[in-house]
């Protein structure tokens, strides 16, 4: 019966040109999404035994790129690839290190790029839905959803159940009004297993300000 009825609703759909309603969780969804996924690149780099992958964050129209640290520290080249397929070589500008995995790397374009918007990690709220954009496993572009499920204060990191992958460090933890709150660093994985087991951590964005700041005027 079920399928005679998705049967009926597409040959209505087909027939009329109506388009079934996106519900307003779905509506914020997407419109995040189309907002924001212009300004996200995809990292990849050639270390001495092997490869590398990361996301990035365009934060000027220029070509800067926020980035993690341990996606960009020991390579010999770095490619960056825009939402639209356009590759560039990458240059590293500053790299915070291990002690906040955070860096800046500088692409030329020919244009002027889509940013993001940095918004404020302090009063965060646990509970608070959160979205990421990523490249996990090669599959650039890919939206998450979640909720921060803890904040850890004394280590400076937000714990977030949203699917966070290799492939995914450096790219936006997001609120839903469309703004940077954390920078996806890493996954908690106990058991060896590389993938998401819902426990991954993003550095506030009010400190990655602070690394800008610095580094970036």
């Amino acid at each position: 019966m079920r399928k005679f009825v998705l049967f009926l609703m597409s040959i209505l759909t087909l027939s009329t040109g109506l388009v079934f309603a996106y519900t307003a969780e779905e509506e914020v969804y997407i419109s995040v999404y189309e907002n924001i996924n212009p300004a996200i690149v995809t990292i990849d780099g050639i270390i001495s035994d092997g490869f590398t992958a990361g996301t990035g964050c365009i934060i000027n129209t220029d070509g800067t790129i926020l980035t993690g640290s341990h996606v960009v520290s020991q390579t010999k080249e770095l490619e960056v690839t825009t939402y639209d397929g356009k590759v560039y070589k990458a240059k590293v500008l500053a790299n915070m290190g291990k002690n906040k995995d955070l860096a800046l790397i500088k692409i030329e374009p020919k244009t002027r790029l889509k940013t993001v918007k940095l918004g404020d990690s302090d009063g965060l709220k646990i509970g608070q839905r959160v979205l990421t954009i990523g490249n996990p496993f090669g599959f650039s572009g890919t939206l998450t959803q979640g909720i921060i499920s803890r904040i850890d204060y004394a280590k400076g990191k937000i714990q977030t159940d949203a699917a966070i992958n290799p492939g995914c460090s450096g790219g936006p933890l997001l609120n839903t009004s469309g703004e940077v709150i954390g920078i996806n660093q890493s996954i908690y994985n106990p058991d060896n297993n590389i993938s998401n087991i819902g426990i991954g951590f993003a550095i506030p964005i009010n400190d990655a300000k602070k690394f800008i700041s610095k580094h970036n005027g």
